[in-house]
């Protein structure tokens, strides 16, 4: 427990949470919790499962909210063993916004092990000593985000990193919002920002977006604090409603749902990062974005005629709009569409793919080689695939102008997902992947851009925050559920 103040190399490179910034600044803010390193750092994970005795109709719920201890070494510090489980919220349908009354009782413990401690006994000493522990940062998917924090993650201001000055536009045929503009991300003397014709038709001034600190966003909603009432009254009836008439709430600033519980420990508007965004579903769902696009397939693919109709309503890329001849509409070829004999070769690829035992899943089996499609696809088998097989396949198969930026941005998640990394690797990799977006923007449609391809741009600086993603991904969190499951 005491081997990162002990045994940790210290040289500059991210393997643990105790080499990241969070760790170190937690640190300076709180001197006296750092003093002694046995005092423990956790981390707190939740998701759902809706098949607690393995039947897919059963309507039913179940939520495991799990404590993670980070003092540990990266051998020890994410397996099963060494995980808590401290909640399981059942119910019918999942807690939701409501998730915060189930909370309670830890958050109170959280407050009582970081304001008093607990007495605890030290076999390698032989001694008692006074423990406290603090939370670091919660672990959940993206839906689960919106829960946990309090920000919507719907609708137009669905990134919770941007959340008021969040890019977005409502697709007019599509019948979606589309996340694009990510030119504000860039320098402002860059020539992107004065390219109308292959983005949007207009100059780009804007800067980016300002991630909020902790008290900013603490000063944004405690005024609001008693502004949500949890719990479903629709069935309630309405003389057993609580009165709302001599109080009348105040609502939320626009995109808050609530103050997220976890404001009630005394350091959590200090910490830098207090929820991560999950690399698992972004990464997959990247992956499904591009292979469906790419391959063409029906009823996924981000590239058909109502895309087509976007691009013609918004005045971009007239050699993509739709022709009418007669009673049917033709959609010209774009650079990223794949003829028959390019998607077989590109299949060939994962079709007569073999690896070691335990690697991956068979994903040879996903491969559908008369359909010219992939059906069944798991986070994992994303993971691998944008990370060691789609820059192979790739090569033959798709134009270079395409194929150099889909190879960039599988650089970039398998950098991201390093065990040891290098500060500056991620600092560049900030500014690069703003340019990689900018340059899908000009190849895929709008509807390519869901809000978990924009929040690609935000992961480079978690990692930079809070250390390597091993630590503050799904992974192991599904695993122990899916044990859980079983059990």
């Amino acid at each position: 427990m005491i081997w990162h103040h002990s045994k940790r190399k210290d040289d500059g490179f991210l393997r643990h949470p105790a080499d990241s910034l969070q760790w170190k600044k937690f640190d300076e803010v709180h001197p006296k919790f750092a003093s002694e390193p046995r005092n423990v750092r956790l981390g707190l994970a939740t998701d759902g499962f809706n098949r607690p005795f393995s039947q897919q109709s059963l309507s039913h719920s179940t939520w495991p909210v799990i404590v993670i201890p980070y003092n540990l070494p990266p051998w020890m510090c994410m397996k099963q063993p060494n995980f808590m489980l401290s909640l399981l919220i059942s119910g019918p349908s999942a807690p939701g916004n409501d998730i915060d009354v189930y909370l309670q009782p830890l958050i109170d413990e959280l407050k009582i092990l970081w304001a008093d401690g607990v007495t605890a006994f030290d076999v390698r000493t032989q001694k008692s000593f006074k423990m406290f522990a603090s939370l670091l940062w919660t672990i959940h998917d993206y839906p689960g985000y919106g829960d946990i924090s309090g920000w919507s993650t719907k609708g137009k201001l669905a990134c919770a990193v941007c959340k008021n000055d969040t890019e977005s536009i409502r697709l007019e045929h599509g019948k979606k919002e589309s996340f694009m503009g990510h030119r504000r991300f860039l320098d402002m003397k860059h020539y992107y920002r004065s390219d109308k014709k292959s983005f949007n038709n207009q100059i780009e001034t804007r800067v980016a977006p300002k991630r909020l600190t902790g008290s900013e966003i603490y000063s944004q909603v405690y005024p609001f604090r008693d502004s949500v009432t949890f719990g479903k009254t629709s069935n309630v009836p309405k003389d057993c409603r609580p009165s709302t008439k001599r109080t009348k709430k105040i609502p939320l600033p626009k995109g808050w749902k609530k103050m997220s519980i976890f404001f009630e420990l005394p350091y959590w508007k200090t910490l830098l990062l207090r929820h991560n965004i999950d690399v698992m579903h972004t990464e997959k769902n990247v992956c499904d974005n591009i292979l469906n696009t790419i391959l063409e397939m029906d009823g996924k693919t981000k590239d058909n005629l109502n895309a087509r109709f976007d691009l013609q309503s918004m005045g971009i890329r007239k050699e993509l709009h739709p022709i009418r001849r007669g009673e049917e509409w033709d959609i010209p070829s774009a650079c990223f569409n794949l003829t028959t004999n390019e998607k077989i070769l590109f299949l060939s690829v994962f079709k007569s793919l073999r690896l070691p035992d335990g690697y991956c899943s068979n994903i040879f089996r996903n491969v559908k080689m008369k359909e010219r499609k992939f059906i069944g696809l798991k986070s994992h088998d994303c993971h691998v695939i944008m990370q060691q097989l789609l820059p192979i396949a790739l090569r033959k198969s798709t134009k270079p102008v395409v194929t150099s930026v889909l190879v960039e941005l599988c650089g970039y998640f398998h950098d991201i997902c390093s065990k040891v990394i290098e500060i500056k690797l991620m600092e560049r990799w900030e500014k690069r992947i703003i340019y990689t977006l900018c340059n899908l923007e000009k190849i895929f449609p709008p509807g390519f851009f869901t809000v978990m391809v924009h929040l690609t741009v935000h992961l480079a600086t978690e990692v930079k925050i809070a250390g390597p993603v091993q630590y503050r991904w799904m992974y192991p969190i599904e695993r122990y559920i899916y044990l859980i499951i079983q059990l």
